[in-house]
């Protein structure tokens, strides 16, 4: 090899066929917003992409198989004829993966009647002989037969890297003797039969001592004097198969040879083709990948954009006046407020964007205090001139997620209004399954744009710029751009909404009304006793004291419950306990679920999850709230998310409410610290049953319905049904697994999940469930029409007009497309629940306004409101929210609200 030669970078040589089934396998069944499979195309095409970024100079080619026979097939009829049919979701990908490598410019090959095998070998031993150096990425085997100096195989699955010294310490074997070894022992993938009774360490008994397999024929009668298990016999077994072998190992053999219409010297990079991959990216909903392919610097970014599109930064007050003018004038405009923080609550303002027209946006800086900075208008004089513009509630205002910017308008003592639209609420509204709402996502959705991100102009990490250190000549047309972007997704969005009246309803009606209540219950916040949460801090670490030492006695040692490998090895290996599930990683799984599963015949198992249990409560809720109270308020804020769950369900963090627990003691005695001031109560009203009410409702099932409307035990109800017992008689017992069937078939429990939670034999619980249909057969004729509904139209609506997609509906997949079909079961009444809620919100909140008392809103859990109310209103409260959350809609059966008061949460619940 000349020194010319052997400066050449390696070809790298891909085995597409091979990645393709492990991506599909290895990575979780990804999908698109409309169910199309990607997982296989990411795993792939990140492969690719790695090989590309490590080796710049190199071609990397890809070799797939061809459809069709080869000479393998005729040499043995049955070769790989045992490999079930392609899955259909990994079919649907090789077209997008194909297009994909195309579109990279990377050459792809497939070469009819030859294997990707063969087409890999031939071309790297020509391309050895040429002098080029050869990585050949793989996952399979065989192709370790082709290393050699200057030929090593790589496996960016395993991050393993394999020359001859390297086959030989995994194998057990050198590169040489690879066929041999295939030969002996079989390759089942392939279905290349072997010898019958040769298994891996025989074959390596016998290549390690006799050699390649042309020589352990010619020595059959030494195999009996081989130390290894069986050797005494192994010789007449061998002659019998030798024919077998003799197959097996041209069966193994990837041929060199093959005449091919392209060569290594061939094969070269293509310009990618952008705007394909910016295509393509785009339908698989990649959107790292999409971002990635606009190269330009953040800030030629930024200056582009200002000069493209008129972006202004305003600090002449002449300027100001002007643009007031224009936001005056106008039918509607965006605005935007820069902050130090994203905490509401301690959040200061350092400067305000507006736009009135696409590509036209302007940036006020009034706090920006970095060293240099130049002069910027005074904040008092701008925000007393915005002041009667931002109050006005005939001016309508859009923005992205504007609540947050109330709270820091509120903050200034500016009470926001006429708020018309929030584009993060319109794209919610639009689809609540997609994943992001943000405003750089949205863009790239909507408006097919890049936007600079906060991260490209600030930093990351523990060295990030707050926004008034960041320079205006980068601060303000990112700002601009920000209501810009916000105004041109308003003009897309609500066009879109416009063509869907039933969402542009739950949008007007429900979620923008409810923006301003969330945002006075977060500004008000809610008491919390934190002396009471540190000394339940001291028992829950005693408790957990106490649980791990009963651990320590059932494990028979001492070891360190939080940690998974500890504990793995404590139940797997020391105690023997079966295990039930791995992680990606091949490792026995410790994870909730199973540990609930193995508690049920195991002692320790049930000592781990208490012990989280505790711990959780600890961590999350003990000792972080009392860190949590606001030193200005004196209250914990929590931040309520109306752009998250699927379901239109509200969410909380900071602290996260919703998973407080309310069934355990230690759960309710944290609920016991958020407590009243002196002078007022907590008063909670919860809707009993809502979800149940609603499958009545939809259902229209008329012993449902009926017992409802006779106010009777719904639970004792049903088991009277299922168990064939009167009303009377139903005992305890009875009620609780009538309860979990009420909830289990309306989040779609199967028998097994059903006999599983119950603790009962299969067989019961498919009776239970059978004998619940045959009395309620209205409910199993809604399943049905909704599952059949859902199919026709890929998504189901609330009683108020709310749409989840489904994109799994149809999916050939059976389990995806059984969970999709739980889930269009579940979502009208999970969703109907939460527009009721949110419909009660909007109402308690105006009522408590119109009638000018001083009761608050201060949370929203589930399908309960809370509020902390003054005693001497406590009665006049109580009547007036029952009667309006009752009435909040109209159902065919009542809706009924508990309600109860007391000196704190748990007391009032």
């Amino acid at each position: 090899m000349s020194k010319n030669q052997s400066n050449r970078p390696p070809l790298i040589l891909v085995d597409g066929s091979s990645y393709l089934y492990r991506a599909f396998h290895a990575l979780p069944p990804l999908a698109t917003s409309k169910g199309n499979p990607t997982g296989a195309v990411r795993g792939v095409i990140s492969m690719l992409r790695r090989h590309l970024k490590e080796h710049p100079d190199s071609t990397v080619a890809v070799v797939f198989d061809a459809k069709g026979k080869t000479f393998r097939d005729e040499l043995f009829a049955e070769y790989k004829s045992h490999r079930p049919p392609m899955p259909d979701d990994l079919r649907e990908q090789i077209q997008p993966i194909h297009d994909l490598i195309d579109a990279m410019g990377l050459p792809r090959l497939v070469i009819d009647g030859v294997e990707a095998d063969d087409v890999i070998g031939t071309l790297a031993l020509e391309a050895l002989r040429e002098g080029q150096e050869v990585i050949i990425s793989t996952g399979d085997k065989d192709m370790a037969q082709l290393v050699r100096p200057g030929i090593t195989l790589v496996n960016t699955m395993s991050n393993t890297s394999l020359d001859s010294e390297g086959v030989r310490e995994k194998f057990g074997v050198g590169p040489e003797l690879i066929i041999d070894f295939l030969a002996l022992m079989g390759d089942k993938s392939d279905n290349i039969p072997g010898v019958p009774g040769v298994g891996e360490k025989t074959a390596l008994g016998l290549l390690q001592n006799l050699g390649s397999l042309k020589n352990i024929y010619a020595n059959l009668d030494a195999i009996a004097s081989l130390s290894f298990r069986g050797a005494k016999t192994l010789g007449k077994k061998m002659a019998e198969h030798r024919e077998a072998a003799e197959l097996s190992y041209k069966l193994a053999t990837i041929k060199t040879d093959v005449e091919m219409p392209v060569h290594p010297r061939d094969l070269h990079h293509g310009e990618p083709h952008k705007e394909q991959l910016k295509q393509l990216y785009g339908e698989l909903e990649f959107r790292g990948w999409l971002e990635e392919l606009d190269g330009d610097s953040v800030q030629e970014v930024a200056q582009q954009a200002a000069a493209e599109r008129n972006y202004e930064i305003i600090t002449d007050m002449g300027d100001f006046d002007r643009w007031l003018e224009k936001l005056k004038n106008s039918e509607v405009f965006a605005f935007d407020t820069e902050t130090t923080s994203l905490n509401y609550m301690q959040a200061r303002l350092v400067g305000l964007s507006f736009a009135v027209e696409p590509q036209e946006a302007a940036y006020v800086p009034l706090a920006h205090d970095y060293m240099g900075a130049p002069d910027q208008l005074p904040m008092e004089t701008v925000l007393e001139k915005l002041r009667p513009l931002l109050e006005d509630p005939a001016q309508k205002k859009v923005g992205q997620h504007l609540k947050y910017d109330s709270h820091i308008l509120a903050g200034c003592d500016i009470q926001l209004r006429g708020v018309y639209r929030d584009t993060m609420l319109e794209s919610y509204v639009l689809d609540s399954t997609a994943s992001r709402h943000d405003m750089d996502s949205l863009a790239l959705k909507y408006l097919g744009e890049h936007t600079v991100h906060f991260e490209d102009i600030a930093g990351k990490g523990a060295k990030q710029l707050t926004f008034n250190q960041i320079e205006l000549e980068k601060a303000g047309p990112y700002a601009a751009e920000d209501a810009d972007i916000t105004l041109r997704l308003h003009n897309e969005l609500s066009t879109r909404l416009a063509r869907e009246p039933s969402l542009e309803k739950v949008l007007d009606e429900i979620e923008m009304p409810l923006v301003p209540v969330l945002a006075r219950m977060e500004r008000y916040g809610t008491y919390i006793d934190a002396a009471m949460l540190a000394k339940q801090s001291g028992e829950l670490e005693k408790k957990m004291r106490d649980v791990e030492q009963q651990a320590f006695i059932v494990a028979g040692e001492e070891f360190n419950l939080g940690s998974t490998k500890q504990l793995g090895t404590i139940l797997f290996e020391k105690l023997l306990i079966p295990v039930i599930k791995k992680t990606p990683k091949g490792a026995p799984s410790t994870a909730e679920p199973v540990l609930q599963e193995l508690a049920h015949s195991h002692e320790l198992p049930a000592l781990i999850m208490q012990y989280r249990g505790l711990a959780k409560l600890k961590n999350t809720y003990t000792d972080k709230l009392p860190l949590m109270i606001d030193p200005a308020s004196g209250r914990v804020h929590t931040s309520y998310h109306q752009a998250v769950a699927a379901t239109g369900r509200l969410s909380s963090s900071d602290p996260n409410l919703q998973n407080i627990p309310i069934r355990t003691e230690e759960g309710r005695r944290i609920r016991q610290a958020f407590v009243a001031p002196e002078g007022r109560v907590i008063i909670a009203a919860d809707y009993s049953q809502i979800e149940l009410r609603i499958m009545a409702h939809l259902s229209g099932d008329k012993g449902l319905v009926d017992a409802f409307a006779q106010g009777a035990d719904i639970h004792r109800a049903t088991a009277a049904e299922v168990f064939e017992v009167a009303p009377e008689a139903v005992d305890g017992e009875q009620r609780r697994r009538a309860k979990a069937i009420n909830f289990g078939l309306i989040y779609g429990m199967s028998a097994f999940g059903l006999a599983k939670q119950l603790g009962i034999p299969r067989a019961d619980a498919q009776t239970y469930i059978e004998r619940y249909f045959e009395r309620y057969p209205g409910v199993r004729q809604y399943m049905d029409s909704t599952r059949k509904q859902a199919a026709e139209k890929g998504y189901v609506e609330t009683l108020f007009g709310r749409r989840l997609y489904l994109p799994e509906i149809n999916s050939r997949n059976a389990m995806q497309r059984q969970a999709a079909e739980r889930t269009a079961i579940n979502a009208p009444m999970q969703g109907s629940a939460a527009d009721i809620i949110k419909r009660a919100m909007i109402t308690v909140d105006a009522w408590l306004a119109e009638q000018k008392l001083a009761s608050k809103l201060i949370m929203q859990v589930h399908d309960e409101l809370v509020l902390e109310v003054p005693e001497d209103e406590a009665a006049r409260v109580s009547e007036g929210i029952t009667g309006l959350m009752q009435g909040a809609a109209k159902l065919a059966v009542p809706l009924i609200v508990d309600l109860g008061r007391g000196a704190n949460w748990d007391e009032a619940h």
